[in-house]
């Protein structure tokens, strides 16, 4: 399978976030010594030919040697993952916030796995989607450029106007917990549960 997520899928990572809430860049906290971007550009690398960042902050990223595109509709996550489908090569793209610090090989492959059929391939879980670990086609570029024209930025808005996989956190549990799987760093109290150093 990893041979077919190499020529057929992109990967991007989305780095144009504020962090606002965290006060200082998410992207280079580190966790268990390593930063939180780093563990999710070594996943992509493993498992995609192409992986690309998307954001407005090329200079913080030009030692990664990864090509860094800036945001078409800059501001928001959804603008990010317009623009990583805007300019794939390939018809599929995989998507990741850049603050995930438990970023599971096998739950990316096994959404992978389901994209034949579908425009996306999302977590659903009892909080709600996870629409930054996911899987989206280019079929969804013309609702998500409609959306973001109308001002709704909400990243799965777009949902009821694409064919959606949606996965249940059972589906992945035999891999990982969708909790740890999928857990977001966005305040310096999250941080601090981690164990999270400077």
């Amino acid at each position: 399978m990893l041979e077919n997520l190499e020529r057929d899928i992109t990967g991007v990572i989305l780095v144009g976030g504020k962090s606002s809430r965290m006060g200082r860049d998410k992207a280079f906290l580190s966790v268990a010594g390593r930063p939180l971007f780093e563990r999710i550009l070594e996943l992509f690398r493993e498992s995609f030919a192409q992986v690309v960042l998307v954001g407005n902050r090329k200079e913080r990223f030009v030692s990664y040697g990864v090509p860094v595109w800036p945001d078409i509709y800059p501001g928001s996550s959804l603008g990010g993952l317009y623009t990583g489908l805007h300019h794939a090569a390939t018809d599929d793209i995989f998507v990741s916030s850049c603050d995930i610090p438990f970023p599971n090989a096998q739950v990316l492959r096994y959404l992978c796995s389901l994209r034949d059929g579908f425009d996306a391939v999302v977590l659903s879980t009892t909080h709600g989607y996870e629409p930054l670990f996911a899987l989206y086609s280019k079929n969804c570029l013309a609702p998500i450029r409609e959306q973001l024209d109308s001002g709704d930025f909400r990243a799965f808005a777009f949902y009821p106007r694409v064919r959606v996989r949606y996965v249940s956190s059972r589906e992945v549990a035999p891999f990982d917990k969708v909790e740890t799987a999928l857990l977001n760093i966005n305040t310096p109290e999250d941080f601090s549960k981690l164990g999270g150093g400077p």
